[in-house]
């Protein structure tokens, strides 16, 4: 009879996982008004430089359901401060002008082995953001 050993399995299942999530930061762009994942939304991803300013990392468009699962595989999060910069100018069913034609939202990555997914919550008037998952 052979036995098998399923915690190094599961270790190396564990491992793999994470090490698979570690590779960057995403976002979703979530319209509260339709229902909706918002497509073709374009975002910038940038990385504040040690002078103040900052540095385009990647640009990537939201898929049909609104997401951008990755902005590249040469993309490796590092500890340091972000933007996300959302263009919305050309978003919306509305006819009007975007009242917020752009959104910017800077955070923090502590631990570069985690990964960051940061989606923003749309409506016409208004949005928020928050850390996912």
């Amino acid at each position: 009879m052979r036995y098998f050993s399923l915690t190094g399995l599961s270790a190396a299942l564990t491992l793999s996982a994470t090490a698979a999530l570690a590779d960057g930061i995403s976002t979703h762009v979530l319209d509260l008004a339709r229902g909706v994942g918002g497509k073709d939304v374009p975002v910038t991803l940038e990385i504040r430089q040690t002078d103040g300013g900052w540095r385009q990392v990647a640009k990537a468009r939201t898929d049909e359901n609104g997401r951008v699962r990755s902005f590249g595989d040469g993309v490796q999060a590092q500890a340091a401060t972000y933007r996300l910069t959302f263009d919305m100018s050309g978003y919306g069913a509305t006819g009007q002008p975007a009242f917020f034609p752009q959104i910017d939202v800077v955070f923090q990555v502590s631990d570069p082995t985690l990964h960051y997914h940061v989606p923003v919550v749309v409506s016409p008037f208004g949005y928020s953001t928050y850390r996912g998952n």
